[in-house]
């Protein structure tokens, strides 16, 4: 019976640590998303800046990696 009793808990005991590493997961994820939202809003701004500048689009294209549609479409929103 201890030993059926035992093996309960330490079951129980996984399982809330699976559960607690989910929430952990979920939140470095979610910090993650955020770093990501503000370094591409930075960029946006950079694009911006360079394409005010006088920058050649197909310079900014090779600096960023984005496509000369995706420049277009940034310095557009802009």
């Amino acid at each position: 019976m201890a030993d059926l009793e035992a093996a309960a808990r330490k079951l129980r005991a996984a399982e809330a640590g699976v559960t607690r590493a989910q929430e952990r997961a979920a939140q470095i994820v979610a910090d993650a998303r955020g770093k990501v939202d503000k370094a591409r809003a930075e960029l946006a701004s950079a694009i911006r800046d360079a394409d005010e500048a006088g920058m050649r689009q197909v310079d900014i294209v090779a600096a960023t990696g984005y496509s000369r549609e995706r420049i277009r479409q940034i310095v557009r929103e802009g």
